[in-house]
């Protein structure tokens, strides 16, 4: 399987900005990713806090 660009750190990170309310499409367009791959980190690490 493709390792991850972005440490679980990060995506945690992301998540949180999208929270907060940042605009999805001006989040992806700032880091590069995909609208499919912030669905699918989000499953994955909503919730999560940043340690």
């Amino acid at each position: 399987m493709k390792k991850s660009k972005f440490s679980e750190h990060q995506i945690v990170n992301i998540l949180k900005e999208y929270e907060s309310g940042k605009a999805t499409k001006d989040i992806c367009r700032e880091h590069g990713i995909s609208l499919l791959r912030s669905i699918n980190g989000s499953k994955k690490y909503g919730g999560m806090d940043a340690v």
